[in-house]
């Protein structure tokens, strides 16, 4: 289990994904039936495939190991600004969520007040989140993201127990509510379904860092196993959660919004409490993996503003360089404002459909498809009616459909 190889970074990337969307799983799942949420799964993993080959062959392509200095090298700074704008963007809106599932464990747990709530969320950004931000390398990661995956697969088997115990939810007497859903939702429930698989697969931000820690040498082939070993590992736990979930809590308000909501009348059954703690450690996990984009991006600014190249050695200042001090401020800062969006607002469902919809679709789908074109356009015998041109222009239409409509989607949904 060293690191950079094809294990622990197939599990890092599966930790990036796996977090608070697993959570709402259920609840988008009894709005539009088990057919529509399994087939989205089933897509999503194919599309998250694809889109984590196109990055990894960017990244090996150009030696460039960021969104930004890919998007600078292939295209233009400006580009890179923008795309770094959007990952910040995707990875502040994730990371406040998953201190709202702390929150939510919390509350279950010990029935604490919701200014309790807010404290507590505070103390564990400062105390736990603040610490580990400032590791410098996603692999470090690997041991904390193994454990964290198998909590949520405890979180899936105590599901399952609940079922067994208390059978199948009143709310799905009529069979075909679990395979259709309640067919009383409006065509943005779906889009806001598919906005939240987005986000749920979305770990395409670390794929670049990912790719160039992998050991003896980076390459497309080995990045590819990664991926595949990723999206089953992500499907087999969405799918879970999506079939179990809906069985053991039906639909319509017996379902909330989050599997740790459902399962806060047996939050005193000792089994329950050491798969919510669970979750905890396993979001807590997942926050940090979604800061090192952001410090990215900003070590992208930084080195612009100072005018110094990626392969340019640093000055130094009390042992470390400049960078690295500017880095681990970016790393508290970032942890702070995320406190801040944490405490205010506590609707987990609301957030994620909002990032999945504006911001993971435009790091998943659309700057990889743009990235892929670029490189295509550079070899002798590119032709726009190939097929691997006419692939990454459907990826790039299908991304710009969800950052458009589901963005749409998604606000009117939090109206």
């Amino acid at each position: 289990f060293r690191s950079g190889g094809t294990a622990p970074t197939a599990v890092c990337l599966s930790k990036a994904a796996i977090g608070a969307g697993v959570l709402s799983m259920s609840a988008h799942a009894a709005e539009v039936g088990l057919v529509f949420q399994l087939l989205g799964l089933l897509v999503g993993a194919a599309l998250t495939l694809v889109s984590i080959q196109m990055i990894a062959r960017a990244s090996v392509e150009t030696q460039r190991w960021s969104y930004e200095d890919i998007g600078e090298e292939l295209f233009h700074p400006a580009m890179s600004m923008l795309t770094g704008f959007m990952n910040v963007c995707n990875c502040l809106g994730s990371a406040a969520g998953y201190l709202i599932i702390c929150g939510q464990v919390f509350q279950v747990v010990s029935g604490a007040s919701s200014s309790m709530r807010q404290l507590f969320v505070v103390l564990v950004g400062v105390l736990i989140c603040g610490p580990l931000a400032l590791a410098r390398h996603v692999s470090f990661m690997r041991h904390l993201a193994a454990w964290s995956v198998l909590f949520l697969m405890l979180l899936v088997v105590v599901v399952v127990i609940f079922l067994a115990e208390n059978g199948p939810d009143e709310s799905l007497a009529d069979i075909s509510k679990f395979w259709f859903g309640s067919g009383a939702v409006s065509i943005f429930a779906y889009m806001n379904s598919a906005n939240n698989i987005v986000f749920a697969y979305n770990n395409q931000f670390n794929v670049p860092q990912l790719t160039g820690e992998l050991t003896p040498e980076p390459t497309v082939k080995r990045m590819s196993m990664v991926g595949i070993i990723t999206v089953i590992l992500c499907f087999l736990l969405f799918a879970s959660v999506s079939i179990f979930g809906v069985l053991a809590f039906g639909v319509g308000e017996n379902q909330l919004n989050s599997l740790v909501l459902d399962l806060r009348p047996m939050g005193r059954n000792p089994l329950v409490l050491l798969s919510l703690l669970g979750v905890m450690l396993s979001v807590l996990t997942c926050f940090q993996f979604h800061v090192y984009p952001i410090r990215q991006f900003c070590g992208f600014a930084e080195r612009k503003l100072r005018g110094r190249a990626v392969e340019e050695a640093d000055v130094e200042w009390k042992g470390r360089t400049v960078s690295r001090w500017i880095d681990m401020a970016v790393s508290l800062t970032s942890v702070a404002i995320v406190i801040v969006i944490a405490v205010v607002v506590t609707s987990l469902k609301t957030i994620l459909d909002f990032i999945g919809a504006f911001a993971s679709a435009w790091i998943s789908f659309v700057v990889p498809a743009l990235w892929q074109l670029q490189l295509l356009r550079r070899r002798e015998d590119f032709s726009w009616v190939h097929y691997k041109t006419l692939g990454c222009l459907a990826l790039l239409g299908l991304g710009i459909f969800f950052f458009v409509f589901g963005t749409y989607s998604a606000i009117i949904a939090a109206e």
